[in-house]
């Protein structure tokens, strides 16, 4: 496989700018170290991380909206 596709911070950054835009910090987002420290054909994972319930609340409320339209 490529490296390039093992390479997933241009996503992780693409992620956080598209929370960013809805005033959405998820401050765990960044690389699964399980999956990156395995031997696997896939690249790794995004740990998403945690958030407190108002951070979860503004991105069930900015899915919703993109999701209407």
């Amino acid at each position: 496989m490529d490296d390039d596709a093992y390479d997933i911070r241009p996503d992780i950054d693409a992620l956080r700018a598209a929370l960013a835009a809805h005033g959405i910090t998820l401050p765990s987002l960044g690389v699964d170290v399980v999956t990156l420290a395995g031997s696997s054909v896939r690249p790794p994972l995004i740990a998403l991380g945690n958030c407190n319930v108002a951070t979860a609340r503004q991105l069930a409320g900015a899915l919703r909206q993109a999701a209407e339209g």
